[in-house]
């Protein structure tokens, strides 16, 4: 089969010639900048600086070389944006705290704090509040919570909708040229448009704007999700309405070159339970997601991805109600995440995409034996009758041990049989 066709027949539950594999199609599949420079040299490709293209976790770029290397049947289409509100584009050099040096965007902005932290500026605008820090021991950002002091009567669910608006006709046209590349490359072809994450507590905080109104400490959001539940709807409602419509524009654009569609990277899960209540998803989240999801149901031959961390086994029945065809990252360490449960239970209706190795764990601090036995295991488990898309439980961190990851790779080319 070709990636292309690898992928759409595991989409559609059916058992594909081998486990497709993504590595770097999305900002929640990716690897960091330092594991992509040591895959380089260990697969003996060019040495050169890698690209940090999502700057907030700075994950690298993935080019072309290093795709064929790892063998991904996945093409990502990269957001217009970085997270802090500024394009990739005339790269320059940069340095972490300990000299490891990268390309990034000349909108990357830093400065130090004083205790050494990086700064990083919205828009590239050092004139703005920074709205991002990587602490001295650090390998990404964390957003800057940037929240005026709430006023009960004065909260306008406007505030929190600065961000969302119709698509620019310059945005159609970046992501026309984009989706005609991607589609060249022969892999399935993923797009994440933007505004159709509710809630996503990535994007609360706005580190992208330059003085971000609202509700946009996270604490606060998570509250708000049971005491202000009126102007939660209100905010949905109309974040919706504005994405129906940019949906609309995009699938006119580019829908025949879009295999499947990043809607929504909201989580729903910690280590042990679920943010909130089966009865707060259906009547908070579920019908705004069911109508994007119906929507492009009706209108497209996309598939639906959704990314939730965290022990969300309660809530997988509601999500494939909602519409969601893709559940990632399979969080499998977690309560109620066992691989065999998950297929069992919900490998008919839902694709895994992710789950292939615990990156909490056995990744990061097992030895390469134990990464080897567990993504034989994960693999056989849910490759069975497709449903299966091979990923690592989110992004690959840059502290993990590249011996850890050559072992991953080795054991995902062993079980697909690939010398």
């Amino acid at each position: 089969m070709t990636s292309y066709e690898r992928v759409l027949v595991s989409l559609n539950h059916q058992q594909p010639d081998k486990v497709p594999v993504d590595f770097g199609a999305t900002g929640v599949t990716g690897i960091h900048i330092r594991i992509v420079s040591a895959l380089r040299d260990f697969f003996g490709l060019e040495k050169r600086l890698v690209k940090a293209y999502e700057p907030y976790q700075m994950l690298g770029m993935i080019d072309a070389d290093l795709q064929d290397a790892l063998g991904v049947d996945i093409e990502g289409i990269p957001a217009q944006k970085t997270l802090f509100g500024f394009p990739n584009e005339n790269w320059k050099s940069w340095k972490f705290h300990d000299g490891f040096t990268v390309l990034v965007s000349e909108h990357f902005v830093t400065t130090q704090d004083v205790d050494g932290s990086f700064l990083i500026y919205p828009q590239g605008d050092a004139g703005a509040p920074p709205s991002g820090r990587m602490p001295v021991d650090g390998f990404f950002f964390d957003s800057i919570i940037r929240q005026e002091p709430i006023g009960e009567n004065d909260l306008d669910p406007e505030d929190n909708l600065e961000e969302f608006g119709p698509v620019a006709e310059e945005t159609l046209a970046y992501f026309e040229r984009e989706a005609t590349r991607a589609r060249a490359t022969g892999r399935a072809v993923i797009a994440g448009f933007g505004g159709t994450g509710l809630g996503d507590i990535a994007l609360v905080p706005a580190p992208f704007l330059k003085h971000p109104r609202g509700i946009r400490d996270i604490q606060e959001w998570y509250i708000s999700t049971l005491t202000r539940q009126d102007y939660i709807h209100r905010i949905f409602e109309k974040q919706t309405e504005i994405a129906l419509h940019n949906l609309e524009l995009m699938n006119a654009k580019i829908g025949e070159n879009v295999d499947i569609v990043f809607l929504c990277g909201t989580d729903f899960g910690t280590q042990t339970s679920t943010f909130c209540s089966e009865g707060t998803f259906r009547n908070l989240y579920m019908p705004y997601y069911k109508r994007m999801n119906d929507w492009i149901h009706a209108n497209t031959k996309w598939k639906i991805f959704k990314h939730s961390c965290g022990a969300v086994e309660p809530l997988i029945p509601a999500f494939i109600e909602s519409g969601f065809d893709i559940l990632n990252p399979v969080q499998v360490s977690v309560s109620g995440m066992g691989p065999e449960h998950l297929k069992k239970e919900y490998g008919r209706d839902i694709v895994f995409w992710g789950g292939g190795v615990d990156t909490q764990h056995t990744l990061m601090f097992g030895t390469s034996d134990e990464v080897r036995s567990q993504v034989l295991k994960h693999c056989k488990i849910f490759s069975r009758d497709g449903g299966f898309v091979f990923n690592t439980v989110h992004n690959i961190q840059g502290n993990v041990p590249i011996g850890n990851v050559t072992a991953m790779l080795g054991a995902l080319n062993e079980f697909n049989g690939v010398r």
